[in-house]
């Protein structure tokens, strides 16, 4: 697979350095907008800018977010919108598992995010799959690009 040179993203969120870029041939990778009051508690749970992504290619869509990841077909996403503000208390911290609506969140701010919806429940949070989340919310730096893009590529009637 050919590397393609980095571009910076269309803002910076919080005065860092997160970016969407074309990762690789056919692959954008979105960074995790870490807010400092999310970092410490985020690092402690192995979730670093290394280990905290979104990627989208031709057919697939991948999050991770430390030890968490999702990955489902491009076809598997009816919806995706930007939403926010978050409370801190409900976002800091580990994946976030939402008991009213069984969604997941991935979050390192409480600014912005892209709130992710499935036609069919993706495997999340435990290692087993036996949680199954509709949706998926992840604060990543370009909130505007992600959702751009998977409005552009997802199972949209």
């Amino acid at each position: 697979m050919a590397s393609v040179q980095a571009a910076p993203a269309r803002h910076r969120l919080l005065g860092c350095d997160c970016r969407s870029r074309q990762y690789s041939l056919g692959v954008t990778r979105f960074d995790f907008a870490f807010a400092p009051a999310y970092r410490r508690l985020a690092r402690a749970l192995r979730v670093t800018p290394d280990t905290a992504w979104v990627e989208v290619d031709e057919e697939t869509f991948q999050a991770r977010f430390g030890p968490w990841r999702v990955r489902t077909p491009l076809a598997n996403i009816t919806d995706a919108e930007v939403t926010g503000p978050y409370a801190f208390w409900k976002t800091a911290g580990p994946a976030r598992y939402a008991i009213t609506d069984r969604g997941l969140t991935f979050a390192t701010n409480g600014d912005r995010g892209v709130l992710i919806s499935f036609e069919k429940s993706v495997r999340g949070l435990d290692p087993l799959g036996i949680l199954r989340h509709p949706e998926l919310t992840v604060t990543v730096a370009d909130v505007d690009g992600l959702a751009e893009l998977l409005r552009g590529r997802g199972n949209r009637p």
